[in-house]
């Protein structure tokens, strides 16, 4: 009797798990891969006697390993604890079939980016030169490609106020933190105190992460992040989308025919917002003005930052050699003759003056002024026998601020940043695309890389809006 009731007692109290209900991650007794084939624990059962190794496999999530059991063990069981034990026992095994096959896709995902690491880690080595020949491009250039590659990738084809699919936002996240990555290891050393055990100041080197990327790198990761939740607070809205020159398929939504808005872009492959017959409400264009406003300050705080970096880059000394003899004849004469003579030199009123009809004319006026203004600061370091641009930085400073050639040069840089900010949507120069070319610096590589890409997905945020808001104003003007 004392035998039984301890029977019963331990039934109650030390349940032995079975193996469908085992832990898949202890791998002291089993494998992953032989987890469903193993045995009972038979032998330490206390509610449940030996039985032979052909009913004691469990391979499948069942009732029968429950009423096998019951049947089979010693002493009663009340039914009450009977049933209950074996919906506990049947919920057990389902649970852990469940996580069983959760824990094989997590495996098939892990290989998978396993897999795509070592592609884009082949890639980083071999310069992305797939013939090993070692005829690549430097590393820089290839983290520079890397970073505007997979901004085509997810953002390419997103062309619209909407939040990323999951898959696309998970995969920006997560190849981005792999190529920012190698930004931990960009270091460099400075001096520090250090006091000793018998109070003695010492001074030793301690290493940071380098003084550039400590400081953008963090902000860049922040606008970043505001960009994306800038996307995903167009979850619920009032206007949709469709193909130009198409009916959409919500065309008829709360009673409204898709009205066809001829736009005077040739930007024909963009969708075309649709609103309501009666327009936006009130708080939906609250709520366009004011993300139109944030995603307005990023692109600033974005291009701030990637002319800050490539204004630190190495002028090429190809560059350099292809500069024009005379800035005034690249420039035009009368450009040349108004930013020479006049005493208060207006960057803005020269620009009204011009009438520049198109983005083209733009760049190129751009790159005319840049070139004239390296020409004439290297004219005014003439006296030197270097004419390398490392030379002409250096020496900038000795040279007599008063002098011709330093007063045009001045000019062509206010003229040149008062284009780029009356043209936001500005391509590179040739200057800019002539540094990253040449470039071969990582960590300048990465910021400036990143920075254009949020740069540019800012800005189409912005333009996206705008178009919400065109459709929306001829709409209620045309009602």
């Amino acid at each position: 009797m004392e035998n039984s009731s301890n029977s019963d007692e331990n039934y109650d109290v030390g349940f032995q798990p079975s193996p469908c209900s085992t832990d898949p991650n202890d791998q002291s007794t089993m494998s992953g891969d032989s987890f469903v084939y193993c045995r009972t624990y038979s032998s330490t059962s206390v509610f449940s006697e030996p039985v032979d190794d052909h009913h004691s496999c469990c391979s499948e999530a069942s009732p029968s390993c429950s009423s096998h059991w019951s049947t089979k063990r010693t002493g009663g069981v009340v039914p009450q604890k009977q049933a209950l034990l074996t919906r506990l026992v049947t919920k057990q095994c389902k649970n852990s079939n469940a996580g069983d096959h959760q824990k094989l896709d997590d495996l098939e995902s892990l290989d998978l980016e396993l897999e795509m690491m070592k592609e884009r880690f082949a890639k980083l080595l071999l310069g992305e030169d797939m013939s090993g020949s070692g005829k690549g491009v430097c590393t820089a250039i290839t983290i520079s490609n890397s970073i505007t590659n997979l901004y085509a990738t997810v953002f390419g084809q997103n062309l619209r106020l909407e939040p990323l699919n999951p898959e696309e936002k998970a995969l920006w996240k997560r190849e981005m933190d792999c190529l920012l990555s190698v930004c931990d290891y960009i270091v460099e050393f400075t001096p520090k105190s250090h006091n000793l055990r018998n109070g003695a100041a010492v001074e030793i080197m301690e290493s940071r992460q380098r003084s550039d990327i400590y400081i953008n790198l963090p902000a860049l990761r922040k606008l970043d992040a505001m960009l994306i939740e800038i996307l995903d607070s167009f979850q619920d809205r009032e206007f949709w989308y469709a193909e130009q020159g198409s009916m959409s398929a919500n065309s008829t939504r709360m009673g409204s025919f898709r009205r066809v808005v001829q736009r005077n872009d040739e930007k024909w492959w963009v969708p075309v917002p649709c609103v309501p017959s009666s327009g936006l409400t009130e708080k939906a264009r609250k709520h366009l003005r004011h993300k139109r406003e944030c995603a307005n300050q990023i692109h600033k705080a974005a291009m701030s930052i990637n002319n800050s970096v490539l204004s630190e880059m190495e002028i090429p000394d190809s560059y350099m050699a292809s500069l024009p003899k005379s800035g005034r004849a690249s420039i035009g004469d009368p450009i040349y003759r108004y930013m020479y003579t006049t005493e208060k030199f207006s960057p803005e009123y020269l620009l009204d003056c011009l009438n520049i009809a198109s983005e083209h004319e733009a760049l190129e006026l751009a790159d005319r002024v840049e070139a004239s203004m390296y020409t004439w600061r290297r004219k005014a370091c003439m006296i030197h026998s270097k004419s390398s641009w490392s030379m002409v930085k250096d020496l900038m400073s000795d040279v007599d601020r008063s002098h011709k050639n330093h007063i045009l040069a001045e000019r062509a840089e206010s003229l040149l940043f008062s284009l780029k900010q009356r043209y936001p949507e500005l391509s590179q120069t040739s200057l800019d695309t002539c540094k990253i070319q040449y470039n071969r610096d990582v960590g300048q590589a990465i910021l400036e890389s990143y920075s254009r890409v949020l740069e540019g997905l800012a800005f189409n945020i912005v333009a996206w809006i705008e178009d919400v808001f065109f459709v929306d104003s001829t709409t209620r003007n045309q009602d």
